[in-house]
């Protein structure tokens, strides 16, 4: 019956370096050695291998892949800034800001308001919700000489944050979440809420247009410091 027997013998694996590049001359042998049913019948197939040699200018330059790298990054980078600035506009509420600090009013469709028509469709004693400052909902108001008073009334309940809806049969503001209630100018006169809401100053630009400041005067209905600043 036929035997068959492997071995392997490697030399050492030094990497040397000569004129024409970088040798790294791995050996492997092989043997098989295979006997008849003859004696004295031996046969033995050797396989060699080498590894074949670098040359100096195929090693990649650290330099040029650095190069690469930013160009790629680069690449990347540009049309992904391009989609993220405008997203990111997305979450920034509108409202074009005064000279002095202060908001441009905005009606329910995003528009300016100009104090001119505003009195034409609304009465006096109306109170309507507009966007305010930091975007907060805030309620402009019609005296009953027909003109804008001076101040807006923030309509964010002093409680837990709800907006609070104006109720004209009873002339309160009345939040519907917890029955905290506030009279016409907004101070508090029922809990659970523990503050009067917030005021904010009311002014017309040159073009008539409505513009809210933030109010950091004293109270003027309870005569205290403004808690809100």
């Amino acid at each position: 019956m036929a035997s068959a027997a492997l071995s392997t013998a490697a030399c050492s694996s030094q990497i040397c370096a000569s004129k024409s590049g970088i040798f790294a001359p791995y050996h492997a042998s092989l043997y098989k050695t295979t006997k008849g049913s003859g004696p004295g019948r031996d046969r033995r197939l050797r396989i060699a291998c080498q590894a074949t040699s670098i040359s100096a200018d195929r090693v990649p330059d650290m330099s040029k892949r650095q190069l690469m790298n930013l160009l790629v990054l680069g690449t990347v980078s540009l049309p992904t800034a391009g989609m993220l600035i405008p997203y990111a506009y997305f979450f920034v509420p509108p409202g074009n800001k005064s000279a002095g600090g202060g908001t441009y009013a905005k009606d329910a469709l995003g528009n300016d308001v100009v104090a001119v028509e505003w009195l034409q469709t609304h009465g006096p004693g109306d109170r309507t919700l507009t966007e305010g400052l930091r975007g907060d909902p805030t309620y402009l108001i019609v005296e009953a000489d027909r003109s804008l008073a001076t101040y807006g009334i923030n309509a964010v309940c002093t409680h837990l944050g709800c907006v609070v809806p104006w109720n004209t049969a009873e002339n309160k503001f009345i939040c519907p979440c917890h029955g905290s209630q506030y009279n016409y100018q907004g101070t508090v006169v029922r809990g659970p809420a523990p503050l009067s809401l917030a005021l904010v100053h009311a002014d017309l630009d040159d073009d008539g247009k409505v513009i809210f400041v933030p109010w950091v005067e004293t109270d003027f209905r309870t005569g205290e410091d403004p808690w809100w600043t």
